[in-house]
C-alpha cells in the first residue's frame, strides 16, 4: 500500500477527470528516481480534508512480486492528466524576468517579439502553454542570450518532431 496526499485543486481535477471512478491507475516513481515497473490503482480516498494543510489522504495498491517497495521508503505518485489541443514548447525557448514567463516569437519579416506566456503544465523539457502562444507562431529555441527584442534573425526552422527528439541532448 502506498499512502499520498493530495491537494484540494488537485483533488477537484482529479474527480472531474475520472467522472467518479476512484479506481484509477497510478505509478510511483521510487527515491531512486526510477519508476516503479508495476502499475498501481487508487483503492481510498479518506472522507475528509486535513484542513491545517488543504490535503485529502488517497491509498493505492502497488502488486510488489519482487519485494521492492519497503514498509516506509518515499516516492511520488504520477498520475496522469490528459490535455486536449495541447500546445507544447521546449523549456529552452523560455526565459524568466520578475517571475514571468517569456518566449521570443518570430515574424513573418524575421523580427523578435518578446511574448509573455502563462504555464499550465511542465513535463521533462516541455511545457504545456495555457496562453500567450497560437498555434502556427515560430519560436525561437536556441540563441536567447544573444537577441533582444526588436531584433531582426534569420530563422532556420525545424519540424517539432525533430526538436523534441534533439530536447533530452541538450545541455546549456
Amino acid at each position: 500500500m502506498v499512502y499520498f496526499n493530495v491537494p484540494e485543486a488537485e483533488y477537484l481535477d482529479y474527480k472531474q477527470q475520472n467522472n467518479g471512478d476512484e479506481h484509477a491507475k497510478v505509478q510511483l516513481r521510487m527515491a531512486n528516481g526510477k519508476v516503479f515497473d508495476q502499475t498501481g490503482v487508487i483503492e481510498t480516498i479518506e472522507a475528509d480534508f486535513d484542513n491545517t494543510a488543504g490535503n485529502i489522504e488517497f491509498r493505492a495498491a502497488f502488486p510488489n512480486p519482487d519485494k521492492v517497495l519497503r514498509h516506509g521508503e518515499t516516492g511520488s505518485i504520477l498520475m496522469k492528466k490528459p490535455y486536449k489541443n495541447a500546445l507544447i514548447i521546449p523549456q529552452k525557448a523560455t526565459f524568466e524576468i520578475l517571475d514571468k514567463t517569456y518566449v521570443y516569437v518570430i515574424g513573418n519579416d524575421g523580427t523578435l517579439e518578446q511574448r509573455l506566456i502563462s504555464i499550465e503544465a511542465e513535463i521533462p523539457h516541455l511545457f504545456i502553454v495555457k496562453d500567450g502562444l497560437k498555434e502556427g507562431d515560430k519560436i525561437l529555441i536556441d540563441g536567447l542570450r544573444k537577441v533582444r527584442a526588436g531584433q531582426k534573425v534569420e530563422a532556420d526552422f525545424k519540424p517539432p518532431e525533430k526538436v523534441r527528439a534533439e530536447l533530452e541532448l541538450y545541455t546549456e
